[in-house]
């Protein structure tokens, strides 16, 4: 399998090189690389019996208004998002970003419930040295719909591996907040441009988002 890193890069390098000539790397091209378009959103409709809701990191130690206050000013749509997906039954399934945290750390809004599993800090990719793939193949998960702070960490590189491993990857563009804006932009073009992994995104809203 074709590492999602490298993807990555060679997505960058990609979008790096300018309409005059190439200068000696991506630096020296920094100042004058044109945006490109947004990409497009799109509606997504849902099986909730073969969806997983994936509610990453968003604890009070990196999701509040002094630490990342483009998080904590998504937790109304992730709070809408996940009374949604338990109203249906939708498999949910947590992680935290920081050794020693747990459900007590868990955003108030959008705490779990017993039963609904917690990863550890297992790193930007949660596939990574754990058994998370396993869990979702259990419970019969084809989609899920990843959600998580912030977004250049953990919706990049575990959103992209999913899709390297042949699950439908909803992203919702509230769901990826980080502590600017660049990063969500940047892993919004990531995930609808790069090869392997554009096929199995489907870049969103919470409120574009039905159940089968």
């Amino acid at each position: 399998m074709i590492r999602f890193g490298h993807i990555l890069l060679a997505s960058i390098l990609a979008a790096a090189v300018s309409s005059g000539a190439q200068a000696q790397g991506v630096l020296d091209d920094w100042g004058s690389v044109k945006l490109p378009p947004p990409p497009t959103l799109k509606p997504a409709t849902v099986d909730p019996k073969t969806t997983a809701l994936l509610l990453f990191d968003f604890t009070t130690q990196t999701c509040s208004q002094e630490r990342r206050p483009r998080c904590a000013a998504s937790m109304p749509r992730m709070k809408k998002l996940l009374e949604d997906a338990r109203a249906r039954g939708m498999f949910v399934v947590y992680s935290v970003a920081l050794a020693n945290t747990g459900e007590k750390d868990m955003m108030p809004e959008i705490a779990p419930k017993p039963g609904e599993p917690i990863l550890p800090a297992l790193g930007p990719d949660k596939f990574l040295n754990s058994d998370f793939e396993k869990m979702l193949r259990d419970k019969g998960v084809e989609t899920i719909i990843i959600n998580g702070t912030a977004a250049q960490s953990t919706v990049l590189h575990t959103g992209g591996e999913a899709a390297l491993r042949g699950f439908n990857v909803i992203a919702p563009i509230e769901g990826m907040s980080s502590n600017e804006a660049f990063p969500e932009l940047y892993t919004a073009y990531h995930l609808t441009t790069a090869a392997r992994v554009e096929a199995k995104v489907t870049l969103t809203r919470v409120d574009m988002i039905s159940y089968k």
